[in-house]
């Protein structure tokens, strides 16, 4: 199979041009395909920022509900520290040729708080149970303000599918 010049490269992507070649997808065809990967995808990467660290970026494991995920993280992490301090999130899912980004709200559950229902499936889905470790852990529930979806340069436009914590459509 023949590799693509540097230069088509380049020309597809100031085009707009799909470099698979495969047309954009639909809004239905996004919004379904976005949802399966909420639902089957254990692992995201959630970027905060606070002061005086700036900006941090780290991989961590969720539960998707249907409506919000849960996170945990170290109560010690730059990441939870950023969280307390402002709960402003971004979430990103997926490789960059089919992402989807997250723009949320994340409200602190502490384990004493937490459900036991949904500790419990939080540990299923992850692998991982924070209630069991030495090192304290927090929760946070994030609630989507803003996802967006696409594969590459052809489906920026209608990227948008929820906002304002509403699905469109």
């Amino acid at each position: 199979m023949a590799l693509l010049s540097a230069d088509h490269e380049m020309a597809a992507r100031v085009n707009g041009e799909s470099m698979t070649g495969a047309p954009p997808r639909g809004f239905a065809e996004r919004l379904r395909d976005t949802r399966a990967k909420l639902e089957s995808e254990i692992d995201l990467w959630v970027a905060t920022s606070g002061s005086p660290v700036g900006v941090h970026l780290i991989p961590l494991s969720y539960l998707w509900d249907g409506t919000a995920f849960l996170i945990s993280t170290p109560r010690t992490s730059v990441t939870s520290r950023n969280l307390l301090a402002d709960g402003r999130v971004r979430l990103s899912l997926g490789p960059t040729r089919d992402v989807v980004i997250v723009d949320g709200t994340a409200e602190p559950v502490d384990i004493a708080d937490l459900d036991p229902d949904l500790g419990h499936a939080f540990a299923t889905r992850t692998g991982f149970d924070p209630r069991e470790s030495d090192e304290p852990y927090q929760y946070f529930l994030i609630r989507p303000r803003r996802i967006q979806a696409w594969r590459e340069a052809n489906e920026l436009q209608g990227r948008v599918l929820l906002r304002d914590g509403r699905w469109l459509g």
